[in-house]
């Protein structure tokens, strides 16, 4: 992943660089500047679209709850106060769309028409499914690699969504324990609780799924590894 914005040069960088920079970027925002729009899509689209496709029992509504996240952003960016880095306010509302949508879903479930999932959505969809394997490595390593996600990945998905939600920011976005509190305003203490018991719900849901290996010897490191091929 990379913080490079057009327009705004938003390289990763020093803190009080980046806190200048997102204060740059928030001022385009509620200026309506068209470059501001573009800086801010590039930097958060596709890490926003990986944490919600985790976060959904169905992963194919990711899209729909991806433009609604940015939608939110655009309406309600002249009232962001800066209590919070801009970042985690942007997770913030990924975090809870994707809840929301979790539970209007279990409410009419099987009652909507299915789309296809090239159709809506589509600049979405075509970025998560672009898997791009490491150059100069085999098909087999390749096709190794894709079954170990593919298991690791179901293996998530039946995590509850609470565990599963602090694990993906901590493994897969590697953010700190602070950022995540502040993401799903929860306490410290509760952050550390969510992290620990979903690793070991994973580790059981991984169990007999891994070969050679046995769950316990897949730390959070293996994990993030093999669920952030595509970033």
């Amino acid at each position: 992943m990379t913080d490079r914005m057009v327009g705004l040069q938003l390289d990763a960088v020093p803190a009080p660089r980046a806190h200048e920079e997102d204060s740059a970027l928030l001022d385009g925002l509620r200026c309506g500047l068209e470059d501001a729009y573009e800086a801010l899509i590039q930097r958060f689209e596709q890490p926003i679209f990986n944490v919600v496709s985790r976060l959904l029992d169905d992963p194919s509504e990711a899209a729909d709850v991806v433009q609604e996240v940015f939608l939110k952003v655009f309406r309600n960016v002249s009232s962001f106060r800066g209590e919070s880095s801009m970042k985690t306010w942007i997770y913030r509302i990924a975090v809870n769309e994707a809840r929301n949508q979790r539970r209007w879903f279990s409410r009419h479930r099987r009652q909507e028409v299915n789309l296809d999932p090239e159709d809506a959505g589509d600049g979405f969809n075509r970025s998560y499914r672009n898997w791009l394997p490491d150059p100069g490595r085999s098909p087999y390593e390749v096709t190794l690699d894709h079954e170990t996600q593919s298991l690791i990945e179901g293996a998530l998905s039946e995590v509850n969504p609470k565990f599963r939600a602090a694990l993906v920011l901590r493994e897969i976005e590697g953010m700190s324990y602070e950022e995540i509190a502040e993401i799903l305003e929860i306490s410290l203490g509760t952050v550390k609780s969510r992290i620990l018991r979903g690793r070991e719900a994973l580790k059981k849901n991984l169990a007999g799924r891994l070969e050679p290996a046995s769950p316990s010897e897949w730390s959070s490191q293996h994990v993030a590894v093999g669920l952030a091929r595509e970033l």
